[in-house]
This record gives C-alpha cells, sequence and structure tokens, in this order.
C-alpha cells in the first residue's frame, strides 16, 4: 500500500463521513412536519415506540440523533422514560437500514440490473439529477437534489475507501491485526472506541464495509467489532445527557445497558452455540452484505430479547441515577432539540401555546378581581405575569438560536410567527396586572359603578374574553380561519370603549356619576382596548406570515377599507356586523334578540 493510497483513503473517508452528513441533515429537513408528527405520537406501549423509533430512525438515518432528541424530551418533560425505552430500543433498529444501503458497493455480478444497482453506476446519475433539482427556485426541490447529492458524495466515498484499501489485502501485518480482532473483548472494544470518536455507528458501520473489500476480514473478527459499534454509538446520548435532570441521564442510560446487555447475550450465546456446532462461516470472509446482516441480525434479535423487559431496564436505570430528596424541574426549552429544528420549533410553539394560555388566564382572573377583591387570587395573577415574563426570555433567546439553523420554510414561518408574537403576549401579561391594580383601588377606594356602567362594562368584558379566546384557541390549533375572526371582533371592541366612554361623560353631565370614578374607569378601559389591541397583532401575524407577508398595517388597512380581496372584505363585514348585533347594551337589545354562536 503506497501513500498515494493512503491520500486515497483519507480522501474517501472524508467524502463518505460529509455525504453521510449532509444526507442525514437533508432528510431532517425535508421530513419536518411529518418528523414531529410521528414524534408526536407519545405511547406507553413499548412496542409502539419500538416501531415510532424504527421510523424515526429510518427517515434521518441516524440512531443517535433519534436518542439524542429522546434525552431532550424527557429533559423537557414531554416525554416519560418509560416512553422512551421502547424508541430507544426501535432506533437501533432502525439505524441498520444504512448499512443494507452501503452495501450494494459490494454487489458481484456481470447482469445489468446488478451492475445498475452499484454506486460506481448509479451515483453519478444521482449527483447529476441531484445538482439539477439543486439549482431549480422550488425549496422542496432543492431539498431532494441536497439528498440525492449526499447519497452520491457517500456512495462515491465508499467505493474510493474499497479502492483504496484493496493493496492491503496482500499486507501481512494488516490480516495479522484482524485475526487478532478474532479476540471478542479485543473487537468489542476496537469497535465501541472507533464509534465513540465518530459518534456514529452507521459510519463505523461503513467504514468496516469499506474495509471487507479487502478480502481478508472474516466473519470472526467482524462480529465482536459490530457488537463494539453498537455500544460506542451510545457515546453521543451520553455526552448529550451532561447537564440534563435524572431521568434524561437515565434515558441515555437505558440505551447504554440496552447495547451492553445485548452485546453479552449475543456473544455469549453465538460463542456457546459455535463451540458446540463450529459454524464454517466464522472462518470465511465477510462482504458489505454480510456485515448488514449481522449489524440488522443483533439488533433485531436484542429487541425480542429485551424489549418484553423494558421496565426491568428502567429500574436498572433508576438504580443507577436514584431519586434524591430535592424535587427536580424540567426545562421549559430544551437545547439539544436544536440539533433537528422540526422539533425545537415545534417544540417552540408548544412552550408560546402555554405561554398565551397564562395571559390569557391571567387577564380572565384580573376582570374578576374588578367584581370581587380576593388577596389569594390577586397574588395567583402576580405569579403568573412572572411566569410569562420568564417564558418571553427563555423563548427569544431559544428563537434567536433556533433562527441560526438552516430551516425549511415551514419552520422558518413558525419562528417568524413566534418571534413576532411572544412579545404580544407579553404585554397581554402586562395588562392583567395593570387590571388587577385598578381592581385593588377599587376595593380600596370602596369605589362601586353605577348599575347602567356595570351592565355596560359586563358586555364589553364579554367580548374581551371572547377576542382572548379566539386569539389563543387560533394560536395553539394554528388555524387562520380561526384568526381571521379576531379582527372584527377587535373593531367592535374598540366600538364598545369610545361608546362607554361617551355614555360616562353623559352620566357626568347628569351628575350620576364622579370624577374619581371616571379614572377607574378610564384605565379598565385601556386596558381591555390594549389587550384586545395584542391579540389582533397575533391573529395577524399568523394571517400574513402564513401569507409570506409581513405588513400588518397594510393588511389592516386594506381589510377595513374595503382595499382588500372582494372576498375577504365582504367575510369581514358580515362578521362585523354579527358581532355588533351580539354585544349590544342593555337599552340597545331587542327583547327577543338571540345570540348567533357560529359566527
Amino acid at each position: 500500500m503506497t501513500l498515494f493510497n493512503v491520500f486515497s483513503l483519507l480522501g474517501g473517508l472524508a467524502l463518505f463521513l460529509f455525504g453521510m452528513d449532509i444526507m442525514g441533515k437533508a432528510l431532517e429537513k425535508q421530513a419536518g412536519g411529518h418528523l414531529q408528527k410521528i414524534l408526536s405520537k407519545l405511547t406507553d406501549n413499548p412496542i409502539k415506540g419500538f416501531f415510532l423509533g424504527l421510523g424515526v430512525t429510518a427517515i434521518i438515518q441516524s440512531s443517535s440523533a433519534t436518542t439524542v432528541m429522546v434525552v431532550g424530551f424527557v429533559n423537557s418533560g414531554i416525554m416519560e422514560l418509560h416512553q422512551a425505552i421502547g424508541i430507544i430500543m426501535g432506533s437501533n433498529v432502525g439505524t441498520t437500514v444504512t448499512s443494507w444501503l452501503l452495501s450494494l458497493s459490494g454487489l458481484q455480478g456481470d447482469s445489468i440490473w446488478i451492475q445498475m444497482l452499484k454506486p460506481t453506476s448509479f451515483s453519478p446519475l444521482l449527483a447529476f439529477i441531484g445538482i439539477l433539482l439543486y439549482m431549480g427556485k422550488s425549496e422542496k426541490k432543492k431539498g431532494v437534489g441536497t439528498i440525492l447529492i449526499g447519497f452520491a458524495i457517500l456512495m462515491t466515498g465508499m467505493t474510493t475507501m474499497s479502492n483504496a484499501v484493496e493493496p492491503l489485502q496482500g499486507e501481512a501485518w494488516f490480516t495479522n491485526l484482524f485475526v487478532r480482532f478474532s479476540n471478542p473483548i479485543l473487537g468489542v472494544l476496537v469497535g465501541a472506541l472507533v464509534t465513540g470518536i465518530i459518534q456514529s455507528s452507521s459510519a463505523s458501520v461503513g467504514i468496516l464495509q469499506a474495509l471487507s473489500a479487502t478480502g481478508v476480514i472474516t466473519y470472526g473478527s467482524a462480529i465482536p467489532i459490530i457488537m463494539g459499534q453498537n455500544i460506542g454509538t451510545c457515546v453521543t446520548a451520553l455526552l448529550s445527557s451532561v447537564g440534563a435532570n435524572k431521568n434524561a441521564r437515565r434515558a441515555a442510560m437505558v440505551h447504554l445497558y440496552f447495547n451492553i446487555i445485548g452485546v453479552t447475550v449475543f456473544l455469549a450465546g453465538f460463542y456457546g452455540l459455535n463451540a458446540v456446532v463450529h459454524f464454517d462461516f466464522v472462518n470465511e470472509t465477510i462482504a458489505a452484505w454480510g456485515i448488514a446482516v449481522v449489524h440488522s441480525a443483533f439488533n433485531i434479535a436484542a429487541t425480542l430479547i429485551l424489549l418484553p423487559f423494558a421496565n426491568a431496564l428502567e429500574r436498572l436505570a433508576i438504580l443507577t441515577i436514584p431519586d434524591d430528596a430535592q424535587k427536580e424541574s424540567f426545562a421549559l426549552l430544551d437545547d439539544r432539540l436544536l440539533n433537528t429544528p422540526a422539533v425545537a420549533v415545534a417544540r417552540a410553539r408548544s412552550a408560546t401555546a402555554d405561554m398565551a394560555e397564562l395571559a390569557r388566564v391571567g387577564v380572565m382572573q384580573a376582570m374578576s378581581l374588578t367584581h370581587t377583591w380576593d388577596d389569594t387570587l390577586a397574588q395567583k395573577v402576580r405569579d403568573e405575569e412572572r411566569k410569562v415574563d420568564q417564558y418571553e426570555d427563555a423563548l427569544g433567546t431559544y428563537l434567536v438560536k433556533l433562527s441560526s439553523h438552516e430551516l425549511n420554510h415551514a419552520d422558518s414561518q413558525s419562528v417568524n410567527t413566534l418571534l413576532h408574537t411572544i412579545s404580544d403576549f407579553e404585554r397581554i401579561s402586562d395588562h392583567s396586572v395593570n387590571l388587577l391594580e385598578s381592581a385593588q383601588e377599587m376595593h380600596t377606594k370602596e369605589i362601586n359603578f353605577s348599575a347602567d356602567a356595570r351592565e355596560e362594562l359586563q358586555v364589553l368584558e364579554d367580548a374581551v374574553q371572547d377576542v382572548l379566546n379566539r386569539t389563543t384557541d387560533a394560536f395553539r390549533k394554528d388555524d387562520l380561519h380561526l384568526a381571521s375572526k379576531v379582527e372584527p371582533m377587535e373593531t367592535v371592541v374598540d366600538e364598545l370603549v369610545r361608546a362607554i366612554k361617551a355614555r360616562h361623560v353623559a352620566r357626568l353631565q347628569a351628575g350620576s356619576c364622579s370624577i374619581e370614578y371616571g379614572f377607574v374607569l378610564e384605565d379598565l378601559l385601556t386596558n381591555y382596548e390594549r389587550v384586545c389591541d395584542h391579540c389582533s397583532n397575533v391573529a395577524v401575524a399568523q394571517i400574513e406570515v402564513a401569507q409570506d407577508s409581513f405588513d400588518t398595517h397594510a393588511y389592516l388597512n386594506d381589510l377595513r377599507s374595503g382595499h382588500a380581496s372582494t372576498k375577504e372584505s365582504e367575510q369581514f363585514q358580515r362578521r362585523l356586523n354579527r358581532y355588533r348585533e351580539r354585544y349590544l347594551f342593555p337599552d340597545e337589545a331587542a327583547p327577543d334578540e338571540t345570540e348567533d354562536k357560529q359566527v
């Protein structure tokens, strides 16, 4: 083997690892929302969890990425430890798909169909098709093109490595090296070490498949190395769990225990049978497809053996990392999920929905304090406002980090929407404290509005609650149709506020209300109106970002002036009229009027 062969080997290894990296990231990016849908189907059934993990790993071609996601989910509190176990086992089987794809490099035969399946035949074609798609304007085509280019680079690297190591078949030292690896302990250690360094069992298996082209690697030397590769891949999850809560670290330990126990049982069974039966294939040379068979056979066998003992693995992890008296909190947003942007976006959106609900409840509670003061409830409103502030700080930082990652179009839209809406939800929460302060002033000064003023405020409060409920529901469900109903409701609230102010002035002139009461009323009206303004901002941001635009002022002006599309303007006016009819003051409502709840 010459120096130039070494150069070729290193270059092939570089291409192989680079191709695997960009293909995996492109697959993950294209999966996007589909990946989140798969991961959202959490289950307490280990078998369903197994297929969930298998499916996700087959999509993104990386068991390490799947287990890191699982650690992040457990650390965030959105997945229980027992739910994670089946997924971890499934990820080990899912990662074997890669070794089967790589085994194509070892195909032999003169048939045109076999020749077409060899990487040297189809990789150049995939690269050509991929670059044509990549040069297109469609983001989806670019994504598919990147996958094809990544796969072509990966296969080219695989072929280059195989060609570079072929001269090693005549080197006695290389043959003797793999004879030593027939020692199960040494082989497991080498496989674990190499995989731990490159942090990818798929990549280390691929390297072994390339080395198999020398024809000197036997089943006896390959099997222990493959076992070690399965243990080495646990390094990524273990490193990821550093600094996480106990359950997240336990999830990483379950991954390690699963592979260690599986390897121990598999090797004990294999070498025990070999001592009795003396398998002939042990001393035969192994091809790339044979490595794929062993890799799959081990992971499937280990799953079949250990899946029924999922609860025992959980208890073993708990014994390793026991509970203590101090209760741990969950991470609001886990940086581990940033490596999978589609999942991180979904988690950020879920956290924002929680923030929105806190803000909504805070306003509702503060509103009730204006009728009946309660010290305990007032403290709860203040506590919820502080929580909302914490959400805004955490989400703002997280979304900035997330925006620096490569996102597909849908995820990029979601991040833009969240960045524009978290401040609005925080301001809504601030107004809950403002309302609380007005309520406290009313309680301290024993301010009681007139019967007419109370009836008018009740109509306004009903409308404000309606706006809040519609806004948070539209955001949580990502429902543009529901979001489009917020703006006409906000217009009605503005009209009600103006009307109440005019009626208050009339009562002042008639001497039936005092100026001091008017100050408190003005504060209440201002806060109600601004709460609805922020709700409008949230709903319009949701609509505009979905339309690849973000000019809220132009959108609102067009909508209200009738310059929007005919359908939008007519729909806005129709809803506005219906909401006006729904929220009438008692002296305006007809005796037989009924509310239309289906608007």
